[in-house]
């Protein structure tokens, strides 16, 4: 009778596994962080010419938390070029983002370089010079999907102190498109 008992505490005890909810909390979880790769045109305010500069624009976000991240681009302004001036710049910086429903609206502060083409025919030879520059900037994506973002805006006040006597002050805006890896 004893072994009936035993056998009838230990059914009842595997029959209410099932109701007690026993199972471990996950342990592993995503690592935080968002990376967001994109491309867009370019349109540069040259300060060295009157002329626009139109190119290609390449940029890359990862973000640590929901607000703070870091932002690469490279802007190559060189491309169509009316009157034989063309500027690229490769920058890296800190970014601050902040999210409300589908939009992301942020702020930047990016250094690197910035390198300026002479081109013919507008110059008798083509020569590139490369110098420091900064940037501070800020723009607004805006989320199509759940992997696809459209740079609405991006804008930057570049500043390349070791131009000529004065330095350089170009300014650039951006649209585009991203895909962002969750």
């Amino acid at each position: 009778m004893k072994r009936h008992i035993g056998f009838v505490y230990f059914a009842c005890v595997l029959g209410m596994a099932t109701w007690s909810h026993s199972q471990a909390i996950p342990t592993a979880s995503r690592l935080g962080g968002r990376i967001q790769v994109g491309v867009g045109g370019t349109f540069v305010a040259p300060d060295y010419t009157t002329e626009t500069a139109k190119g290609l624009a390449v940029y890359g976000d990862y973000d640590f938390s929901r607000h703070l991240g870091v932002e690469a681009d490279v802007h190559f302004a060189s491309m169509i070029t009316p009157n034989g001036v063309g500027e690229n710049t490769y920058l890296i910086g800190p970014r601050y983002t902040y999210r409300h429903q589908r939009l992301n609206v942020y702020g930047k502060f990016l250094f690197g370089i910035g390198e300026i083409e002479f081109k013919p025919p507008s110059f008798a030879t083509a020569s590139t010079s490369t110098y420091a520059a900064y940037a501070i900037g800020g723009g607004l994506d805006v989320r199509a999907t759940h992997h696809i973002n459209v740079r609405a805006i991006d804008f930057q006040l570049q500043k390349w102190p070791g131009f000529a006597p004065n330095g350089l002050s170009p300014s650039a805006i951006t649209v585009g498109v991203a895909y962002v890896f969750h």
